[in-house]
């Protein structure tokens, strides 16, 4: 190794202990996959960013993220068929910079995974009280145990099911945006009084700095299509497959956000929506829209929880199927890698569930949200100069699907990913100071001890 580290082999019951199941996966379920691992950013979470931006600001913000995640798709795309391993991210920064480089991408990932379905726990807890006036802890509970249930049971199982949630989710979205355009008025968009902050105005009523506070809002409109690539080893051909999933599911995305984004605050006002936990239904019960409970917003309700459980449900898949694949290369404990007879990795999905469902306790979704987003951005970071580094040092590298623009898309990429990293400092420091030391404890782990732990052979591995 490089880094002078040392490197533990292992037999072959070794891996035979930690196999995926091949073929569970066509394109067609990856776009469902990423769609999922995404939709619940519309039904809630995006519109905190009207309380730092304003809708100009959450606008902007969203433009930008937008670009910053077409580029990475594309950019992804590329990896991801260079390195079609459980990794994902990891993988990717592993084959260009080294052990180091892929854990620190790799626990980034880890971070954003296990805090999103945190976050999307609380906001299932809103609409469930808005349903049933059933909200808190046994909320979060009987989803993590009923959907790690699930997971542990199969993966083909668990991936059409997801497609079938994401599919009533996108329902839902269709009929909320047609019971708003009605109701639509531009100057519901910037009814949100203007401060005396540099550049405020009716467009941007918290000025300049408005932007920069609403990326990480801007984000969760997209947050954790990325993962598509961490379902490479279920994959029937992932040459073929993994660029389509990533691609089309970026393209269902941008309208779903487009949409929501206009006549969610265009139907109901900006200030309706800035601090609701369940935003679709409040903008359809707005005095601006239909004023009281509606046999539409009760089906947006009911089912809208589709599309909160879709990206629960898809997030879990992800996140086991990354502790898996460094679990198996042992940058994590090796354990939890270990698989079932339905070759499901069950302790990948139990711990980092329990800790979710710790850190859901907290209420506090916007802030998960932050936290989430700080992972995220870390790897996003990473997975970009990956993408350079690998153009620059093995140009010759057989890449079944190459990025269209080459390194000028990851580059863009990759600036706003840097830009992004910063955002939510902006909104609450603590919150994500103590992410960061999350973060370096997990790097004094792997310093101290993981990365003399190494398995040869493992897939990703040099």
């Amino acid at each position: 190794m490089a880094d002078g580290s040392d490197i533990s082999g292992s037999g072959t019951d070794y891996f035979a202990e930690r196999q995926l199941k091949r073929g569970a996966a066509g394109w067609l379920l990856l776009v469902g996959l990423g769609v999922a691992y995404v939709v619940s950013g519309d039904f809630a979470g995006w519109n905190f960013g009207l309380q730092y931006g304003g809708w100009g600001g959450l606008l902007i913000a969203t433009l930008l993220m937008a670009t910053m995640y077409v580029c990475m798709c594309f950019s992804l795309a590329e990896l991801a068929t260079i390195a079609p391993t459980a990794g994902g991210g990891y993988g990717f920064a592993r084959r260009a910079f080294g052990p180091w480089g892929g854990f620190l991408c790799g626990i980034a990932i880890l971070i954003e995974y296990a805090i999103a379905p945190a976050a999307i726990a609380v906001f299932i807890g809103s609409y469930c009280g808005s349903l049933f006036g059933i909200d808190g802890w046994p909320v979060y509970l009987a989803f993590y145990a009923v959907f790690l249930g699930i997971h542990i049971n199969g993966a083909g199982e668990a991936l059409r099911l997801i497609f079938v949630i994401t599919a009533l989710a996108v329902l839902a979205l269709i009929v909320f945006v047609i019971a708003m355009i009605p109701h639509f008025d531009t100057n519901n968009l910037f009814d949100i009084a203007a401060t005396d902050a540099v550049g405020a105005s009716t467009f941007l009523p918290f000025g300049y700095v408005g932007i920069w506070a609403a990326i990480p809002y801007g984000i969760w409109f997209f947050l954790a299509i990325e993962g598509v690539p961490l379902a490479a080893e279920e994959t029937a051909d992932p040459d073929r497959d993994l660029p389509r999933g990533l691609i089309g599911g970026i393209s269902v995305l941008l309208l779903t956000a487009g949409l929501i984004l206009v006549f969610g605050a265009g139907g109901a006002g900006s200030s309706v929506l800035q601090d609701s936990g369940n935003p679709l239904v409040a903008a359809l019960e707005a005095p601006n829209a239909y004023g009281e409970p509606t046999l539409v917003s009760r089906f947006v309700n009911f089912v809208g929880l589709a599309g909160l459980i879709a990206s629960f449900f898809s997030i879990i898949y992800g996140y086991s199927r990354l502790v898996f694949a460094m679990s198996r290369a042992g940058y994590l404990p090796k354990v939890l890698s270990l698989t079932n007879r339905r070759q499901s990795p069950y302790l990948a999905l139990i711990i980092p569930g329990i800790i979710g469902f710790i850190l859901s306790l907290t209420g506090q979704g916007d802030l998960l949200i932050l936290v989430a987003v700080f992972g995220a951005t870390i790897s996003y970071v990473m997975m970009m100069a990956s993408h350079i580094k690998l153009r620059l040092a093995e140009p010759e590298l057989k890449r079944p699907y190459r990025t269209p623009g080459g390194m000028l898309t990851s580059g863009i990429a990759l600036v706003l990913a840097l830009i992004a990293t910063i955002a939510g400092l902006l909104v609450d420091p603590r919150a994500v100071l103590r992410a960061a030391i999350v973060y370096a404890l997990f790097i004094a782990y792997f310093a101290i001890y993981s990365r003399h732990q190494l398995v040869k052979g493992a897939p990703g591995e040099i």
